[in-house]
């Protein structure tokens, strides 16, 4: 499991939405002004929270704070479907044009159509698992979580 912490900011059933602080690893990078998480940093976007429903059958109220989970598994098919299934299919409908002898303007309108057609079997695909219980985060503990005491949750 890939591990991340955060606090309890609502609660559905069977679900809570969690808020986790987002880091970055930029301060041990050494090419820190090279790239593109550096500059985002300097712009404050590693500030901004994030929020995640996660599957749980804890008994948690708002201001808890929890670890959540996503199988490495869901986490590595997901990434291949999202990365590399778009740059393959790019690839080989290139390759398959240029095959053909067909114009310069062509292999390239062709691998942009194979891009296309696999972002579009990547949309269907993730909208027809995106309630698949096995592919979601779940809560995996509480822990112990202290609100500072000028905080107020509003429901």
């Amino acid at each position: 499991m890939i591990e991340e912490s955060g606090r309890v900011v609502a609660v559905a059933v069977g679900a809570v939405w969690v808020e986790t602080k987002r880091g970055s690893t930029c301060s041990g990078c050494s090419v820190k002004n090279g790239c593109g998480q550096g500059v985002m940093d300097r712009l404050g976007v590693r500030e901004r929270r994030g929020l995640t429903l996660a599957l749980s059958d804890l008994h948690l109220s708002v201001g808890d704070g929890v670890v959540i989970g996503v199988r490495e598994r869901a986490l590595l098919r997901g990434a291949a479907l999202v990365y590399l299934f778009p740059l393959i299919a790019l690839l080989v409908s290139a390759a398959i044009a240029s095959a053909l002898s067909a114009a310069e303007a062509y292999v390239m309108l062709a691998g942009v159509c194979g891009f296309a057609i696999s972002w579009l079997i990547v949309y269907k695909r993730s909208r027809d698992t995106a309630s698949d219980p096995e592919l979601q985060p779940v809560v995996l503990r509480a822990t112990m979580a202290v609100a500072p005491a000028d905080q107020t949750v509003c429901i």
